[in-house]
């Protein structure tokens, strides 16, 4: 929505809680929800995305060209699944979430597994910018939002070894420094702060 330049009032909801008014919303119970005044009630991000692309073409965020659409798709896919499991899930939700709803303490082996696969994917950041400006192509795209905020996910725990990709991390320092990203880096979670570099733009 920022880099589209479109306002937007953000609400937390607590999935857990499975409120009745939230699944009458989205009956999976699943955020993020956009409720467009005057206009539908859309779920799930890539229906999201997509539909935020058609309504407000400018700036492009998909690609200009079959190809580029494709390539975009399908790294979303790959952070959005491929990386949420091999590590934001195996990160986030046994470091956070498992201790705010109280679900017993972190498992380790996981943690280690989440820790091992980020470096693959970090390799793989820096050999998509090795010839490219962003990770779909010569421009941003989706597929830089939807790495970046997994990311950043994981950078909030301090779990992120940017020093051994300066590739990876010469990228999302660039992420870092769009003011679109400006209000995600100033979240914070409640007893728990993230690193001193976390908001650093020259980390």
């Amino acid at each position: 929505m920022a880099e589209k330049k479109q306002e937007v009032e953000l609400r937390i909801e607590k999935v857990w809680e499975r409120r009745e008014e939230f699944l009458a919303l989205n009956p999976s119970g699943q955020v993020p929800v956009l409720e467009v005044s005057g206009g539908p009630m859309l779920s799930d991000s890539v229906a999201i995305t997509e539909y935020l692309e058609e309504v407000y073409p400018d700036p492009n965020l998909l690609g200009r060209h079959p190809e580029a659409r494709a390539e975009t798709r399908r790294l979303v896919s790959w952070f959005d699944q491929k990386f949420n499991s091999e590590v934001t899930a195996m990160l986030v939700h046994q470091k956070i979430t498992k201790r705010l709803l109280s679900l017993g303490e972190p498992d380790s082996m996981a943690i280690r597994a989440g820790n091992g696969n980020i470096h693959m994917h970090l390799e793989y950041v820096a050999w998509l910018t090795e010839d490219r400006r962003w990770l779909a192509g010569d421009e941003f795209s989706l597929a830089d939002i939807a790495a970046a905020a997994h990311f950043s996910c994981v950078d909030y725990l301090g779990d992120v070894p940017w020093d051994e990709h300066p590739r990876a991390k010469d990228w999302y320092a660039r992420i870092k420094s769009r003011p679109s990203f400006r209000g995600i880096l100033g979240d914070h979670i409640p007893g728990y702060p993230p690193p001193k570099h976390y908001a650093d733009l020259d980390f």
